[in-house]
């Protein structure tokens, strides 16, 4: 028996000599094999958009009602940095980003969940009415602390 016939003591069938662990031989023609493509995959039409406002960014992550999450984008994924992240127009590309996204894997109705105050609140609620998505529902989920921590003692000069 040699080394070609038994597969478990013999050279990896497919490696050509010289070839590391990692690389894989190409087609005949010189070119790379084709990259495998993501499977797009189906979701329900309703889901829900979690819109969180902070004072210097825009966070839109749309997911399906269970919670698990489709899209997701922010001011900086879409491109802005520093202080420019936080204007409304960041917040409106970030909101079509996802959306388009989401919209793509068969999302159509979204209830939104706004947390935070930041500037980019409406405008990020406006965006996903505006690419296409129909609105049901805005909430505000931002935490209100009921008379929260201990304040600072007060400063005597």
């Amino acid at each position: 028996m040699s080394a070609e016939e038994n597969p478990e003591k013999g050279p990896e069938k497919g490696k050509g000599e010289g070839e590391s662990k990692g690389e894989s031989k190409a087609k005949e023609g010189g070119a790379p094999a084709p990259a495998r493509q993501r499977k797009m995959r189906r979701v329900e039409s309703r889901g829900v958009v979690h819109v969180k406002a902070s004072f210097n960014n825009t966070l839109i992550t749309i997911t399906t009602a269970r919670g698990e999450v489709l899209s997701r984008g922010s001011a900086g994924t879409v491109g802005f940095k520093g202080t420019r992240k936080s204007t409304p127009f960041a917040a409106q590309r970030a909101s079509e980003q996802a959306a388009a996204l989401a919209m793509r894997l068969g999302l159509r109705e979204v209830e939104v969940k706004v947390k935070g105050a930041g500037s980019g609140r409406e405008s990020a609620v406006r965006a996903l009415s505006n690419s296409g998505l129909k609105v049901l529902s805005i909430e505000d989920v931002t935490p209100l602390p009921h008379n929260g921590c201990r304040a600072r003692k007060r400063r005597r000069v």
